[in-house]
């Protein structure tokens, strides 16, 4: 079910440019019709929400109680409560460690420098409605901005008939203060610019279907965004030892998500390869989303065989995946060598699923190549910083001198003159 290439310079080249087309499709009319949304949103506010509200979702925007989320939490079964109770606390706990805090000290020159930390103000999260409705990800998202002492959280889900309750759940359980029923393009246009009851917010984060996507990229510098997220990868790094029904089951878990998923095995191992693709194709025969899998490793997965495990490495650089699983007998010694991953997942029972879930780090990532510029979401994607400075006279005079000179230089009179006047006074 999976193509295996020898790796000789020029085929898996071939290969990764695919991977890297997939994720350029852009749909013109999407962005139009996007565009037409934001911009009518912004000057008509509420009413142009519920109007498209009602002609995509056929309902209006509302507002949750805390008692409907009270109500969510108490229907759902006790072990999903306690799996999502669990998966929050190791979040928040991974991201306390993390948190930076505010600092000041003395510089060189005399004068306290330094820099204050803040959390944003208020925070979007979109959280997709019907079959893509994911309660993970809201705790991913909500967990690390509480963390960070954002203000406020503001949630938003589509209208559907009955919202789901996991979903709602997560909201509580991670301490969501707002939770507003209205979706798609029109969510993310009533977030950026405010309308009536929907709060204009500082930075929205989640994911969402192709309307969505495009909304959050016309959105951005009105407020930040965390990524614009393109189809789900994983790359698999493993060498003769590795078990192939394990290397199988985790191609398969990302090919699952959509039909433009990328699945990739980099190995030095012909042997390797070829069970593993036996593997796919029996575990494959007993899994549902079996059509989903099959087109998404017949176009976007392969197994490449290279000559050596750094050479796989190399490649993996070259690909910056978002998951990337290094399945060998020494996973750390290949550590150092990894330049480019949204997450690194070492050794045989570290499969992709625990960071998905349960693990603590965030599973909002890169994807796409990214992950040469792009950091995983963290607690540090919800605080702003703020630089201070305190000088007093005796701190700025055995320096006033290079500032004059560095400020005529560069023809700025005026800055010159703020500083020689508080010494020629």
């Amino acid at each position: 079910m999976i193509s295996i290439i020898k790796a000789d310079g020029t085929s898996e080249v071939r290969q990764l440019e695919a991977m890297r087309a997939r994720a350029a499709q852009k749909n013109a009319d999407i962005e139009l019709a996007v565009s037409a949304v934001m911009q009518n949103v912004k000057e008509n506010g509420l009413s142009a929400v519920r109007d498209y509200s009602r002609q995509f979702d056929h309902r209006e925007p509302y507002e949750l109680t805390k008692a409907q989320l009270e109500e969510a939490y108490r229907s759902c079964p006790a072990e999903l409560i306690a799996a999502l109770e669990h998966a929050a606390a190791n979040i928040r706990d991974y991201n306390e460690k993390l948190l930076s805090r505010t600092m000041e000290w003395t510089s060189p020159d005399g004068g306290r420098v330094g820099r204050i930390v803040r959390g944003l103000s208020r925070v979007g999260i979109y959280v997709p409605g019907g079959t893509a409705a994911y309660p993970s990800s809201v705790l991913m998202n909500a967990v690390p901005a509480k963390v960070a002492g954002v203000e406020e959280i503001v949630m938003v889900t589509p209208p559907t008939e009955n919202l789901n309750a996991a979903v709602l759940a997560a909201a509580r359980i991670a301490g969501v203060d707002r939770c507003i029923a209205v979706g798609g393009a029109q969510a993310v246009a009533a977030l950026t610019y405010g309308a009536g009851f929907i709060p204009r917010v500082d930075k929205l984060v989640g994911p969402g279907n192709a309307y969505v996507a495009a909304a959050k990229r016309l959105a951005y510098g009105s407020l930040d965004i965390d990524m614009v997220a393109g189809p789900s990868e994983v790359l698999v790094i493993a060498d003769r030892p590795a078990d192939p029904k394990y290397v199988a089951a985790d191609l398969l878990s990302q090919a699952e998500h959509d039909r433009l998923a990328s699945a990739v095995l980099l190995t030095d191992s012909w042997e390797l390869a070829q069970a593993v693709d036996r593997e796919v194709v029996r575990q494959t025969g007993y899994l549902e989303r079996s059509e989903i899998m099959e087109e998404s490793l017949r176009d976007f997965g392969c197994a490449i065989v290279c000559d050596s495990l750094e050479r796989c490495v190399e490649l993996a650089n070259e690909i910056a995946p978002e998951h990337l699983e290094i399945m060998t007998e020494e996973p750390r010694a290949l550590l150092p060598l990894v330049k480019n991953a949204g997450a690194v997942f070492l050794g045989a029972y570290t499969p992709e699923p625990l960071g998905d879930y349960l693990a603590g780090p965030d599973h909002v990532l890169p994807t796409s190549g990214t992950a040469r510029f792009f950091s995983p979401l963290s607690v540090d994607s919800f605080l702003k910083t703020m630089s201070v400075l305190e000088f007093d006279r005796a701190a700025l005079a055995p320096i006033a001198g290079e500032i004059i000179t560095l400020a005529e230089t560069e023809h700025l009179t005026a800055h010159a003159n703020s500083i020689r006047v508080r010494m020629d006074g």
